[in-house]
């Protein structure tokens, strides 16, 4: 599988129609933003991990039955830095990049003083994100480039550092349905102080700014949260919104600031400056949305790894946190290059399965409540929280499933009570071979797979006027290893996970993270809401292309 997973691609920038099999519905209408590496080679230098690898961008677009493709490399600082010298010459968080030998001492030391108070990279090949009506590639660092979200051209470069004090931005931001964009940011060494920045990007500009300005100029501060350990951040990938929450993890899996500055000089690279301490516990911060205050009740539980949240819900004076964690590091590991092993991807050292848990937070006082008493009082869920002390709850998680990943729901139910979720299974694998959908009230999982084919993340896509959480279809980029047959992007029935359609692309297809749907402006005006109260579901519509606008 390293073959295949580290083959530098080709990028084709031109619509090309695909073959389509069985019948695309004609309400899909719209392009899905797919987002992953595509370069890990240079001249004679190459990338030691596959998430270090330049990005390349692909969009399928849907219209009237037929679907188009097209990619582009991101044309970052990285990539025309990289190209010109004709290697490796701007490092990753896997990968450090030394000076060409022949280069001479300024130089050298020029590139030693840009590792010790690094400039991050560019490569924005981990996702994308809206900011207003515009749409950036962004990986995880300051760095994002605007994209043009139709013909993929790379447009300008934006530094958050010009707007907010952050060193580092998650990839998975929350969208209100005002359109409305929220994120964390993690501070480095900020006048001595090492923080969490929680804020909100407005979708329409401020009085005054021009309606093209970039949406970024509007940003607001929610709040700022403090490191639990001043030069160990920790590593966050994603949260958690619901109506008046914002559920943020301080997990033990840390950045540690001083192995980084002296990264370069040790002749290692800066994810060997991550460090997961299973010894110490993880704090769930519960922000108030309204106030930036966080609770006054702190919740604890035991060491875990996560990157994706699910899903955070309110329920009669609870928060509830859907969460895939690990027991360790495991995961990133599996994809440093030498690790990619044929078929399974993964190394006889082990691989730590990920487990979809569900955690219950009381937000009501814990005052009269007797120290070792359980606090969560819904009934479909075993999770508890135990008071320890006056203001402090230790939280035990329901484990719901195993071997999930990349969990995506219908994004209309985001911050709502959901029913079902639609992810990739690695049980057994960190390269994921089927696809799922998980009902999370009967815990019944259907899937689909085919022999030789890599499915990549499965993305949910509501049906206009839909009655039901799972009235959609789910669609799924597939890189298929046949020899002579045809990558595709596969269209399941969301209800029955039926293959509906495919879409044979003319080239090949890579395996990628993580992307949006950006669907096609629609008059679909106000449409009268339908509750299903066996999935606990209301839908409702309100010109879903003005408000949403990315899933």
């Amino acid at each position: 599988m390293s073959a295949d997973f580290c083959k530098n691609a080709q990028e084709r920038p031109e619509p090309v129609k695909a073959e389509v099999k069985g019948n695309i519905p004609s309400w899909l209408q719209g392009t899905l933003l797919r987002n992953g590496p595509g370069i890990f080679s240079v001249g004679e230098t190459s990338y030691e991990h596959w998430f270090d690898g330049m990005s390349l961008m692909n969009s399928f677009t849907f219209k009237n039955g037929e679907m188009t493709h097209r990619s582009r490399f991101l044309r970052s600082d990285t990539y025309k830095a990289n190209m010109e010298a004709e290697r490796i010459v701007v490092s990753e968080m896997g990968t450090m990049a030394y000076p060409d030998p022949s280069k001479n001492f300024i130089f050298k030391a020029i590139t030693l003083l840009n590792h010790t108070i690094p400039d991050f990279t560019d490569n924005g090949a981990s996702n994308f994100i809206r900011y207003g009506s515009d749409y950036f590639a962004t990986s995880e660092t300051n760095y994002i480039r605007k994209i043009d979200p139709v013909t993929l051209e790379s447009q300008e470069k934006v530094d958050y550092t010009k707007y907010l004090p952050v060193n580092m931005v998650t990839s998975h931001p929350h969208y209100d349905k005002e359109g409305n964009t929220y994120n964390i940011g993690t501070t480095i060494a900020e006048k001595g102080k090492t923080k969490y920045v929680l804020f909100k990007v407005p979708a329409v500009p401020q009085k005054g700014k021009s309606k093209d300005a970039l949406a970024l100029k509007s940003v607001e501060t929610i709040c700022s949260l403090p490191c639990r350990s001043l030069l160990t951040p920790s590593y966050c990938h994603s949260f958690g919104l619901t109506d008046n929450y914002i559920i943020f993890i301080e997990q033990p899996f840390k950045l540690d600031i001083l192995k980084m500055a002296t990264a370069y000089m040790r002749g290692v690279n800066w994810a060997s400056c991550l460090k997961f301490c299973p010894e110490e516990n993880t704090l769930i911060h519960l922000i108030d949305r309204k106030t930036g205050k966080s609770t006054e009740i702190k919740y604890y539980t035991g060491a875990m790894v996560v990157y994706h949240h699910v899903n955070a819900f309110e329920d009669d004076g609870h928060v509830i946190i859907d969460v895939i964690a690990y027991n360790d590091t495991s995961l990133y590991e599996m994809f440093y290059v030498r690790n990619l092993k044929d078929n399974t991807g993964v190394k006889d050292t082990g691989y730590s399965t990920p487990s979809y848990r569900r955690f219950v937070l009381p937000i009501l006082s814990d005052k009269g409540v007797a120290v070792g008493q359980n606090l969560v009082k819904l009934k479909y869920t075993t999770a508890s929280a135990v008071k320890e002390k006056e203001g402090k709850l230790v939280c035990q998680a329901e484990v719901l499933c195993d071997g999930l990943e990349l969990p995506r729901i219908n994004y209309d139910v985001n911050g709502k009570r959901h029913r079902f979720v639609y992810g990739n299974c690695v049980e057994e694998s960190a390269v994921a071979k089927q696809v799922a959908k998980f009902d999370t009230e009967t815990k019944n999982m259907v899937y689909w797979s085919e022999e030789n084919c890599l499915p990549s993340e499965a993305v949910f896509i509501p049906r206009p006027n839909g009655e039901s959480e799972d009235d959609g279809v789910v669609l799924v980029a597939v890189v298929n290893r046949n020899p002579g047959q045809s990558s595709f992007m596969l269209i399941l029935d969301a209800k029955t996970f039926k293959e509906v359609a495919r879409a044979n692309v003319n080239g090949e297809l890579h395996k990628d993270v993580h992307g949006v749907f950006i669907p096609h402006e629609m008059n679909v005006s106000q449409v009268t809401p339908v509750t299903e109260s066996s999935s606990h579901y209301t839908y409702s519509i309100q010109t879903k292309a003005a408000h949403r606008k990315a899933y």
